[in-house]
């Protein structure tokens, strides 16, 4: 399975030094190190390098909110990413920071060989302006009304309530997230980087194997749209770079941000001299390239990103893979739920090597989004990690070490057997390469259960109680440990941790993808240590009760609405419990459901609760069109008085929840309940 080496660079996108690291953002880190751990087995030269974003307005503002430098603020999450990173085994080669020597060198390079290429021009615009903070606002500082839907306290570049985008001078009742002043419009000149004299260059470039085919469906929308101009300047005050040769003009954190990949590997190089810094980065490197990022940010990785380079005389990525986002138990990550789970808390309660197999096992090539589902995480980890890889060392090691000294039988009896898991090597090999993880970690578990049938039909067990079955005991576990030392290979850029575990318990040097060609006969092997414990479920309700009181500490006392307020209905006097309880709410079927004359909120439903029906109106025109209600499940109120209105009689009132207009749910699911059953 030789194969010539490779030089490959490898990189994560940059965590912003203004937060702590989260499971969603781990999903790219473990995804990036397992495949950075696979070339290094195959023996390729392969680094891998990262560092902390710590530039941009929302650090200059936390900082002052603390009453501490940015300087101090940046080293303090750089310790805390570091500890997180190095608590989910993710190996990086460098860990450095975009406030650096070397990054402030590399972008002013990259700048002064733009502009003095002709790439980079200045005009003068019109930005939102704190008048208090005498500061310009970045979009997202700005918030106030969306001028298409009328949403209150929307984002000066987008709407999250209809999906709408904007300029922030087209947002209604703005003010600064800063102060809470009204912003005013100040004019600044800015510098705009040329990105349309590199739209040939993008169309040939993005039309090659450089991406996955969705984001290259996404670009080509983005090219057919055209490519305007990029804004790489901010005013002060701003914690970043001042741009070369313009006073009080800063490089966009989104310049220097990229660059910062080649600023680690510049700080890589001059830690470790064999490696040479340039033939990374000239334009016609024979080495690899490859980031690793979200889909979020794909725009800036594989316009803006390819083009600085050409632009500087440097050599563009080799791949841009991306990937999906993280969801718990099928939702977006909750604060309110609970389960915006930070990395430092699942440590402080789960193994990590649960979370790196669980992600591998979902993760491949694509950009689908990864579900961390708790149940299923539980059960899987439980089954194949616990159930089946661990089962089989623990199985035979314990008779190995107890009646043979740890020694494993001279020969494998099992050749062709062991042949077989060998040759499986190549198919994994491809798949990780091509970073199908998840179809990895079947073929892997398939030879993880042929493992254990083996052991199942050979019964040494049994064996060890008959007379004159000494080696046939020795033989059949020898040959189980032999196939579980294949698995462990297989899965150690998954599970580095345990590997090294099984290393020391197998008494061998690192595995790599080479040694497993012949089997380990005659070998003496160390005692046998529980390698890996099973996930609890007390375990997982600590760890979703600690996110919930963290995440209420942090949230502010008093938070400060920026909007203009909303006056609220006073709350109505109190009522008794007895009250409450002499409301008799039933299930009930919408039989009929038909438009109102001359109501403009009004549905008037024939519902249907055990053999007796009732005429209800309902004001929920503006969230359910008729045809979509007939037949389906609904709740009422059903000993409400009856109440003549304009339109008629109506016989009771139906459960609604929701801010109201089009967000109104009525709807029962539909799980079996029987219309006149009563809701408890």
């Amino acid at each position: 399975m030789a194969t010539q080496q490779r030089k490959i660079l490898v990189t994560s996108a940059l965590p912003y030094a203004n937060g702590s690291i989260h499971l969603g953002h781990l999903v790219e880190y473990i995804q990036t190190d397992i495949w950075v751990r696979f070339q290094k087995m195959q023996g390729h030269d392969c680094i891998y390098v990262c560092a902390d974003d710590a530039h941009g307005t929302p650090i200059m503002l936390r900082a002052q909110n603390e009453g501490i430098t940015p300087e101090q603020l940046i080293a303090r999450i750089d310790k805390e990413h570091r500890a997180d990173f190095a608590g989910f085994g993710i190996g990086f080669d460098n860990f450095h920071s975009t406030h650096s020597d070397e990054n402030r060198e590399l972008a002013s390079l990259i700048y002064t060989r733009l502009r003095d290429g002709g790439y980079i021009r200045t005009r003068t615009i019109k930005q939102a302006y704190d008048p208090e903070k005498q500061m310009f606002l970045p979009d997202r500082f700005i918030k106030g009304t969306c001028p298409k839907c009328g949403a209150d306290d929307q984002y000066g570049d987008n709407c999250e309530a209809c999906g709408a985008t904007y300029s922030p001078t087209e947002l209604k009742n703005p003010v600064s997230a800063v102060s809470g002043a009204t912003p005013i419009e100040k004019e600044s000149e800015h510098y705009f980087f040329d990105l349309g004299a590199f739209g040939d260059m993008l169309k040939e470039w993005t039309h090659e194997e450089h991406m996955q085919p969705a984001i290259r469906h996404k670009l080509n929308e983005w090219l057919e749209g055209g490519l305007q101009d990029w804004d790489i300047s901010r005013d002060a005050p701003y914690f970043g770079f001042e741009i070369p040769g313009a006073p009080n003009k800063y490089f966009y954190v989104w310049l220097d941000a990229p660059i910062g990949y080649l600023a680690s590997l510049k700080n890589l190089c001059a830690k470790r001299p064999e490696l040479d810094f340039d033939s990374y980065i000239k334009e016609d490197s024979e080495a690899e390239m490859y980031h690793f990022i979200g889909k979020d940010i794909a725009y800036f990785h594989t316009l803006f990103w390819p083009a600085m380079l050409t632009g500087a005389g440097m050599r563009k990525p080799s791949a841009v893979f991306c990937h999906g986002f993280l969801t718990v138990n099928g939702q977006k990550m909750s604060k309110s739920r609970g389960t915006f789970i930070q990395a430092r808390t699942y440590l402080d309660h789960l193994n990590p090597q649960y979370l790196r197999y669980y992600f591998a096992a979902k993760l491949g090539s694509g950009i689908d989004d990864l579900d961390l589902n708790l149940d299923d995480f539980m059960a899987r980890v439980n089954s194949d990690l616990v159930g089946k890889v661990v089962n089989i060392a623990s199985r035979c090691a314990g008779f190995i070490n107890k009646k043979y000294d740890g020694k494993l039988s001279a020969q494998c009896s099992e050749i062709k057997l062991y042949e077989a898991f060998e040759a499986n090597g190549r198919l994994i090999a491809e798949l990780y390469e091509k970073r199908e993880f998840n179809q990895a970690i079947r073929e892997i578990m398939a030879l993880a259960d042929r493992a254990n049938q083996y052991i199942d039909e050979k019964k040494p067990w049994a064996l060890a109680k008959q007379a004159g079955m000494e080696q046939e005991v020795q033989e059949a576990c020898s040959t189980g440990l032999n196939l579980f030392r294949i698995l462990i290979t297989y899965l150690k850029p998954v599970l580095p941790t345990m590997a090294e575990q099984a290393e020391a318990f197998l008494n061998i040097p690192p595995l790599d993808w080479l040694a497993i060609a012949q089997p380990l006969t005659g070998h003496t092997i160390s005692e046998f240590q529980p390698l890996l414990t099973r996930v609890e479920q007390d375990k997982i309700d600590a760890l979703l009760a600690d996110t919930k009181k963290l995440l209420a500490a942090n949230a502010p006392a008093e938070p400060r609405k920026i909007t203009k307020s909303i006056k609220m209905d006073p709350i109505a006097e109190q009522i008794e419990y007895d009250d409450f309880a002499k409301i008799d709410l039933r299930i009930a079927k919408i039989v009929k459901a038909e438009h109102v004359a001359g109501a403009d909120k009004l549905l008037q439903l024939t519902l249907d609760i055990g053999g007796e029906t009732r005429n209800v109106f309902a004001g929920i025109k503006s969230a359910y069109a008729p045809e979509d209600l007939e037949g389906k499940l609904t709740v009422m109120v059903a000993n409400l008085a009856p109440r003549k209105m304009r339109f008629g009689m109506s016989e009771g009132m139906v459960l609604a929840a929701g801010p109201g207009g089009k967000d109104l749910f009525v709807l029962h699911p539909d799980d079996g309940a029987l219309p006149g059953m009563r809701v408890k």
